[in-house]
């Protein structure tokens, strides 16, 4: 029989818990139902299959701007070269996004995947987002953010 923890693990000590792993952060954006550019910050970004190629991203279900994203046909997913954030409604104030057809991506990225919903799973209060990736561009030059601490850093490549 595993061990039993002594008291139940709350939200703060296992945020603060997994602040000590670093992650990467991505900029997720799609279209809403009325074509407007949506977009917000992930650090749950991680590769699932090659073949067939899959990765997940994983949306509090408190979150505003995920049930916007959440039915879109088509996501982008931008690994962050360049720090933003803010409210919802100045969250691309002063970024430079490529937009084609249904798709919004972060120029200076490192790397930016075309993805599209495979399956949402319900797990605690979450939505683990299953994305099949379509395409995939690279940028060599530009180093990634890592989020370490609760603040994002620069990866020296």
């Amino acid at each position: 029989m595993p061990p039993q923890p002594t008291s139940p693990v709350g939200p703060e000590a296992l945020r603060r818990t997994l602040a000590s792993f670093p992650t990467g952060i991505v900029l997720v954006t799609g279209q809403d139902y009325n074509s407007t550019p949506v977009g917000m910050l992930a650090n749950s970004f991680t590769s699932v299959s090659l073949d067939p190629p899959l990765v997940s991203l994983a949306f509090a279900r408190s979150s505003s701007t995920w049930p916007l994203l959440r039915y879109a046909s088509l996501l982008r997913i931008s690994v962050l070269g360049t720090q933003l954030a803010g409210p919802t409604a100045q969250r691309f104030v002063g970024l430079e996004c490529a937009l084609r057809g249904e798709d919004a991506a972060l120029l200076g990225s490192p790397a930016t995947l075309s993805a599209v919903p495979e399956r949402i799973i319900e797990a605690g209060d979450h939505d683990l987002a299953l994305l099949r990736v379509l395409e995939v561009e690279q940028d060599g030059e530009i180093g990634p953010l890592v989020l370490y601490a609760r603040r994002l850093h620069r990866l020296a490549i």
